[in-house]
C-alpha cells in the first residue's frame, strides 16, 4: 500500500447499537474511548472491504499498528488513540488485542464452536470494554463481568447480521457444529426466512448469550464511577431486549434493532436499574480512627 492511510470510519458511534461513550460517560474519559472507538471502526472498515485481498487487508492492519506504536504515521485513524495512550500513560495492549481479532477476521470465515467463537471474542470484544474501565481507573477484577458483557454484545451483533454477513462477506460467525447439530447448512444464512432448523439453532445461541448477559449485568454493581455504573447498566439493559428479540424473532426476515424511540426508552430503563445498584452499594467503611487520627 503506497500513500497516506487515511481510512475514515465509516460508521459514526452514534449508529451502533449499544451507546458509545455516551454523555453518561464523564466528559475527561470521552476522548479517549471515542479515539478507541475510532481506531476499531477504521481498522474493521479495512477487513470489511470487499475489494482487498487477505493480504492487502493484513497489510492495512499492520499499518494501524505501526502507527499506533509510533513507527509510522501513516494511519490517520491510529494518531488520536496514540497520542491518548502517551498522554494517560496507558498500554496499548487493548488495541492490539483488538487488532489480533481484526487480523483472524482478514483470513477466517468459520467458527467450527462456541468456544472458538468465544476465543475470538477474547480479542474482538473483551479488550473494548477492558480500554474502558481502565480509562476511567477500574479495578481488573472488573475484568471478567465485564468480558462476559461485551461478548454477549457482540454476539448479539453476530445473530442480527447472521445473513448479511454471509450474504456480503461470506463470513460466518455462526458456529458450524450449532448449525450442524440442527441438520442446516451454512448455505440457509441466504434464505429470505430462517428454516425451522436454522431458527432452532440461532435460538439456542441466544439462550447461551443470555448467560453472557446475566454474568455481565454484575459489572454496574462492581465499578466505582458513578456515571459509568449507569453507562454500563444501561447497556446491560439493551443487551437483554436485543437478545429477548433475537429469541422470538428470525434475524432473516424480521427487525432485530431497536427503534430510536425503544432504544431511548430501554436506555433510561437500564439507568434507573443502575441508579438503584448504586444507592444499594454498602458504605465504605471508614480509615479514621476512634478518638479521631
Amino acid at each position: 500500500m503506497s500513500g497516506d492511510f487515511s481510512i475514515e470510519p465509516s460508521k459514526t458511534h452514534t449508529q451502533e447499537n449499544f451507546p458509545v461513550a455516551s454523555h453518561l460517560i464523564a466528559a475527561k474519559y470521552r476522548g479517549a474511548i471515542l479515539a478507541y472507538y475510532r481506531f476499531a471502526r477504521g481498522a474493521d472498515d479495512v477487513v470489511d472491504n470487499g475489494s482487498l485481498s487477505p493480504d492487502a487487508k493484513l497489510a492495512g492492519l499492520d499499518l494501524f499498528e505501526a502507527t499506533l506504536l509510533g513507527k509510522s504515521d501513516r494511519v490517520e485513524a491510529a494518531k488520536p488513540l496514540r497520542a491518548i495512550l502517551a498522554e494517560k500513560n496507558l498500554s496499548p495492549r487493548h488495541a492490539l488485542d483488538l487488532l489480533r481479532a481484526f487480523r483472524m477476521d482478514a483470513t477466517k470465515t468459520r467458527y467450527a464452536s462456541w468456544a472458538e467463537l468465544m476465543d475470538y471474542c477474547a480479542y474482538s470484544a473483551a479488550p473494548v470494554g477492558r480500554f474502558v474501565l481502565d480509562v476511567h481507573g477500574e479495578s481488573e477484577a472488573t475484568w471478567p463481568a465485564s468480558d462476559a458483557l461485551c461478548a454477549a454484545l457482540q454476539v448479539i451483533n453476530h445473530l442480527q447480521d447472521c445473513a448479511a454477513d454471509f450474504r456480503n462477506l461470506d463470513r460466518v460467525y455462526v458456529p458450524l457444529d450449532a448449525l450442524a447439530a440442527h441438520g442446516v447448512a451454512v448455505e440457509s444464512l441466504g434464505a429470505d426466512e430462517a428454516s425451522p432448523g436454522l431458527r432452532a439453532c440461532l435460538r439456542g445461541l441466544a439462550e447461551k448469550t443470555g448467560t453472557l448477559i446475566d454474568d455481565g449485568a454484575r459489572l454496574p454493581s462492581q465499578v466505582r464511577d458513578f456515571r459509568l455504573c449507569l453507562e454500563t447498566a444501561a447497556i446491560a439493559r439493551l443487551a437483554h431486549t436485543l437478545n429477548d428479540i433475537l429469541l422470538a424473532r428470525d434475524p432473516l426476515s424480521e427487525p432485530v434493532h431497536l427503534t430510536k424511540p425503544a432504544f431511548i426508552a430501554w436506555s433510561c430503563v437500564g439507568i434507573l436499574s443502575g441508579l438503584g445498584a448504586f444507592l444499594r452499594r454498602p458504605a465504605p467503611l471508614s480509615t479514621t480512627r476512634a478518638g479521631g487520627a
